[in-house]
């Protein structure tokens, strides 16, 4: 069923409905409030055709005829399609780069793991801080058929809007588990489904000779400046890294994990 569309024109930016994108620097209350915000016209019309609901709209009115058709088809009972002249939209900070549109879409929950299929590929985040690793991150376990991303309780969360831009809208239809505990969560994975928990680490392990990537897997990678905590590496069952020539000790995070997972897509599917 259609939702139900309130499209209203805007000549000032006092309106409360268009509170989340005047505060883009203020990740917590987004999170604290269950939503985040899409930027530009390739991941709103990738969020619009998801199954995750759809809040609200901001735009030109350009956008108005062209993206009509997806609106109508977008999950939500009631959207509000703010509009807005370039210029005054302009003076919300980093407009400009938005391409004239955004929108604001709830943070669906996170689905248990057995309503997932088997065999699965995890792929866990611990201590991950910057976004943009993150939503590259996001869009490489997409690419490569993982099962779902799950963020630690130290990560930042794939629904922040870098991440969600970095993704290019690949959130969207990748099950995200955000998890209280990353820990207790790895040792019920093992306990509940016999996963194997991997630990990435630059200097440990072989992946292509050593690793065995098919079955019940989630691959662990840790911060961008000191890998896996010591808490977390102690529930892994193995480490995997990936074989490097001399001089080159590390990847940056988001690149070793497309590495990884390509590598357990070349398994799986052999």
């Amino acid at each position: 069923m259609s939702p139900a569309i309130t499209t209203l024109h805007l000549t000032s930016l006092d309106h409360p409905g268009i509170l989340p994108y005047r505060t883009l620097r203020r990740q917590a209350d987004h999170i604290r409030d269950g939503i985040f915000v899409a930027e530009g016209e390739r991941v709103v019309r990738r969020l619009l055709a998801s199954p995750i609901e759809t809040v609200s709209l901001l735009l030109t009115p350009q956008y108005i005829e062209r993206i009509s058709r997806d609106i109508s088809l977008a999950q939500g009972t009631t959207i509000t399609v703010y509009t807005a002249d370039k210029t005054l939209l302009e003076s919300i900070v980093g407009f400009h780069a938005h391409q004239g549109i955004m929108a604001v879409g709830r943070v669906p929950g996170s689905p248990s793991p057995h309503t997932l299929p088997q065999p699965h590929l995890f792929v866990a985040m611990d201590g991950l801080t910057q976004s943009e690793n993150v939503g590259v991150m996001v869009r490489s376990a997409a690419a490569f058929g993982a099962s779902a991303v799950i963020a630690g309780e130290t990560s930042c969360s794939p629904y922040l809007r870098r991440a969600v831009r970095n993704s290019m809208g690949t959130v969207f239809r990748l099950p995200v588990i955000h998890v209280s505990t990353l820990v207790s969560f790895l040792e019920s994975l093992r306990k509940n489904y016999s996963t194997r928990i991997l630990a990435a680490d630059a200097h440990a392990g072989s992946l292509p000779a050593g690793s065995d990537m098919t079955g019940n897997i989630c691959v662990v990678l840790g911060s961008e400046d000191n890998g896996i905590s010591r808490e977390v590496r102690a529930v892994c069952d193995d480490t995997v890294t990936i074989p490097m020539s001399t001089g080159t000790d590390s990847l940056n995070v988001a690149t070793a994990c497309a590495v990884l997972l390509y590598e357990a897509r070349r398994q799986r599917e052999t």
